[in-house]
């Protein structure tokens, strides 16, 4: 897939270039590679460096990996199958540490995005294709997963190496293809929002 996207020349070229593909060739990913990646998303910035992202992952075809896929609403199930790697963000709602008790973290999802950039950029820079997805089931997936209720899943993000659209059922075939961003000057305002 050639990238159509333009950008000032200025803007990282690897920003530029990822995009999220659903299309993956379902070969294994060393865990040296994950853990790479995961390391990259912890060096993300966060508000008082309180780190509250976790993230949970299998690998395709290990003992979690058919959980965590029924976990994702039936159409990212249809392309998700073929990943390497399939995750789940978790963020803390809380502000732990110090001497006090937990406080609400306003930042918690914030935070938890910039760690998933951090994942992204870093999936590509190593050859992979990651790809965020909102469609799950979230309340069967915080239950299945043990996640507290004072944490929240953010996404599911499926890694893995790009294949050809050829792979995907028949209808997401055209959709595969670098989405276009909306022009600067409507993402920018100076001043009030109205």
């Amino acid at each position: 897939m050639t990238n159509t996207r333009n950008a000032d020349p200025r803007v990282l070229p690897l920003i530029v270039e990822r995009w999220s593909p659903r299309s993956f060739t379902a070969e294994s990913m060393p865990q040296t590679d994950l853990e790479a990646i995961f390391e990259a998303a912890g060096l993300a910035p966060s508000a008082y460096n309180i780190q509250p992202w976790t993230f949970l992952y299998a690998h395709h075809g290990d003992e979690n990996w058919d959980r965590f896929l029924s976990l994702l609403v039936e159409f990212n199930q249809s392309w998700a199958k073929d990943a390497s790697v399939l995750l789940f963000a978790v963020s803390d709602t809380l502000a732990r540490g110090g001497s006090g008790e937990p406080s609400p973290n306003h930042s918690h999802s914030f935070d938890a995005g910039a760690a998933w950039q951090n994942l992204a950029l870093q999936s590509a820079h190593m050859g992979y294709a990651a790809h965020g997805m909102t469609g799950v089931d979230f309340g069967r997936a915080a239950g299945e997963l043990g996640v507290p209720d004072d944490h929240r899943i953010e996404a599911a993000i499926a890694i893995g190496k790009q294949a050809p659209a050829e792979r995907l059922p028949e209808a997401l075939r055209d959709k595969e293809q670098v989405s276009g961003r909306k022009p600067v000057n409507e993402i920018m305002r100076a001043g009030n929002f109205g």
